[in-house]
């Protein structure tokens, strides 16, 4: 049986971070927490930059956390399809998918408590550490010389890439800049580039040939997510891999993607799918089509998903839970290590936490 509660905190943005779409204000992060008969109690989590946080809530108290009352919190797929069809009216998308991930998370930590056992064990267990890029460097609002000093002290960090934001005015802009970091970090540094939709699908492929000559790893969100037949002529015409995924929010639309050809890269977001039981659905399609799964934000649980699956190939460098968390995620020479301890293995700070309480 389950007892459940869930509210809301503001976390303060680390840097700023502008890309060629929107501004990171801060990080409205919603909380769960499902308390056992046996005295367990499993902590999970969200997020929104900005905007949406109490509508979210509002999901989790009046529909989505209802339909747990009276399950068995061990059986996840059920528990999330009873969440899933309290509401499915407005399923899919964010906002639905935002409360049910923080439950989703929640349960997931009951399991691995219950096994004393670490997520990325007990979600399937491939390898302890996975390789990191960074972004926290490459934001739009960056000068040429910042990206070019930031991409050197990653590389001199160990990390195996970094992620330029792309969306200037012109193409000469974006190509310029991409041009810049790649001669300051020589041939052997990967260089991911993303555009945050801000595309049309004619301009897409003209930026893309633009940035062909700098040995780009991928283009990611070059265009509207909805826009699938765009990726899909994009995919075809150019030889940088395209990435899609963080705002993709159902397992049949990442299907589609790949069944199209549309996508090589996939890009799940633990919280915009829905949790950690779709996304690892979404893992295992992409490997069936041989696709690497490199997923978006939130690097503190995204590692141990990583390290989890055998296609896992990155996982991004944004800290961004610093302010609430009492110990950090260990990072050593570009790679990241999921954490051993039974559970999430995040160490809340449930001062900070109530401190950042929204009434």
């Amino acid at each position: 049986m389950i007892k459940a509660s869930a509210y809301l905190v503001d976390i303060e943005v680390e840097t700023v971070r502008t890309d060629a779409s929107q501004a990171f204000l801060k990080q409205e992060t919603l909380f769960v927490e499902l308390t056992t008969d046996d005295g367990l109690t499993g902590t999970g989590y969200s997020y929104t930059i900005g905007t949406g946080g109490r509508a979210v809530l509002a999901m989790l108290r009046d529909h989505l956390l209802p339909a747990l009352v009276g399950r068995d919190s061990r059986e996840i797929e059920g528990a999330w399809r009873a969440m899933y069809d309290s509401t499915r009216a407005t399923m899919v998308g964010p906002l639905t998918a935002l409360g049910l991930a923080a439950a989703d998370l929640a349960l997931w930590d009951l399991r691995c408590l219950r096994a004393g056992e670490p997520l990325w064990r007990v979600a399937g267990g491939h390898q302890p550490a996975v390789p990191m890029y960074d972004t926290e460097r490459g934001w739009l609002q960056l000068s040429e010389d910042d990206l070019v000093a930031g991409a050197l002290e990653a590389r001199e960090q160990g990390f195996s890439g970094v992620k330029i934001k792309v969306g200037k005015p012109t193409a000469g802009e974006d190509a310029a800049r991409v041009r810049a970091v790649r001669e300051a970090v020589g041939a052997d540094m990967e260089i991911m580039v993303d555009a945050n939709q801000a595309f049309t699908p004619a301009e897409a492929v003209r930026r893309a040939a633009r940035l062909e000559p700098y040995d780009v790893a991928w283009f990611e969100e070059p265009l509207p997510a909805d826009d699938v037949a765009g990726h899909e002529r994009l995919a075809a015409s150019t030889a940088i891999p395209v990435a899609v995924g963080e705002s993709i929010y159902s397992l049949a639309h990442f299907r589609e993607y790949l069944q199209r050809g549309a996508a090589g890269i996939v890009q799940p977001d633990v919280s915009r799918i829905g949790g950690i039981t779709p996304w690892l659905k979404v893992a295992h399609l992409a490997e069936a089509f041989g696709a690497p799964v490199c997923p978006h934000f939130l690097m503190e649980i995204h590692t141990s998903l990583v390290a989890a699956v055998p296609n896992g190939r990155y996982v991004e460098y944004i800290p961004q839970l610093r302010a609430v968390t009492t110990r950090q995620l260990r990072i050593s020479d570009g790679h990241a290590f999921a954490p051993e301890e039974p559970g999430l293995g995040i160490s809340w700070d449930r001062d900070r936490i109530d401190d950042r309480r929204v009434a």
